[in-house]
């Protein structure tokens, strides 16, 4: 499919608009006005916003703890999202979910969760559920470096290379697994190469350019449509900021972080660039897409702090168990 302007400038927007939701989530923590903890997605916004612009509404993602860029990549509403964050009745569990616990059923938001790997399963089923009921519906599974070590991802990917299952299992590399490089916990030299026990293609693509994520999973997604069953990505990124918001970092250099967060690495800078370079645009359009995006969260945050807090007597409403 040919890039318009029109999915060139609504891609720039989108990963602005999930690096101010970030930055505004980290201002609001630190003034103690969140409640729990959050996890910032800044730096990898390539990632969802690639991977999510090759998708339909009605196809499924399933996502982490760090997941605000996942949802809104897929189209969540950051009025709602914000509102959640904040403990509010008009986010998305009605302030009871929290920043992890975010899920927008008619967009195929399956969920984020605080569990590493726990999307791996949720996503595996959707995609089982797709071929049950005859739909060219797919999956993708987003999960980090740490979680390509759980036993689920073995289980769950070697039913979908037996039933040729509609679902891109993707792994967002950035670098770290919670306090820790992830690179001495683990056994092979690339990712992809774990797909060969998987029994699917495996693929690595530079997760800081959106273009180039977006070209690897509609590959991935046409692959899955047509039923030739789920693929491995595994899109190499970095996490700009700390495991949780007030991280020390202590576990690595302030040169390494620094290189990563230059202009030619930065997915939101990189492709700026390009759009300028090849694409036509001028450095006001770029500028008016980022200032929309960060009305779009000053609109949230007021639309959240507007939300009234749940009443006590809603506790044991929405209770599963």
């Amino acid at each position: 499919m040919p890039l318009t302007s029109n999915h060139l400038s609504a891609m720039y927007h989108r990963m602005w608009l999930i690096r101010c939701f970030d930055q505004s989530a980290r201002e609001l923590f630190m003034a103690n006005a969140l409640r729990g903890t959050t996890h910032t997605y800044i730096g990898q916004e390539g990632v969802a916003v690639g991977a999510c612009a090759a998708l339909r509404q009605d196809d499924y993602i399933t996502s982490t703890h760090r997941g605000h860029g996942h949802c809104l990549a897929k189209g969540g509403d950051p009025r709602r999202m914000m509102a959640e964050l904040l403990g509010r009745v008009d986010g998305y569990g009605k302030g009871k979910g929290g920043s992890m616990h975010i899920a927008d059923l008619d967009l195929g938001i399956l969920g984020a969760n605080g569990i590493v790997g726990g999307g791996i399963a949720l996503a595996t089923g959707a995609a089982y559920s797709a071929n049950v009921r005859g739909t060219d519906q797919v999956a993708v599974c987003f999960f980090g470096d740490g979680a390509s070590n759980q036993g689920i991802l073995m289980e769950a990917a070697n039913m979908a290379a037996l039933w040729n299952l509609p679902i891109i299992y993707l792994c967002e590399e950035n670098q770290y697994a919670e306090f820790s490089p992830s690179r001495p916990f683990l056994a092979v030299e690339r990712l992809e190469l774990k797909a060969q026990a998987f029994g699917m293609p495996g693929v690595t693509v530079d997760g800081n350019s959106v273009l180039a994520v977006l070209e690897a999973m509609q590959a991935a997604v046409a692959r899955a449509r047509s039923g030739q069953g789920p693929t491995f990505l595994v899109a190499q990124t970095y996490r700009i900021e700390g495991h949780t918001v007030g991280d020390p970092l202590t576990y690595r250099s302030k040169e390494e972080t620094a290189l990563w967060k230059a202009p030619d690495r930065d997915p939101i800078s990189r492709f700026g660039h390009l759009l300028v370079e090849a694409y036509g645009f001028s450095g006001g359009d770029l500028e008016a897409l980022a200032q929309r995006a960060r009305h779009d969260i000053e609109d949230a945050v007021a639309f959240a702090k507007a939300s009234p807090e749940p009443s006590l007597s809603s506790l044991w409403e929405d209770v599963y168990a």
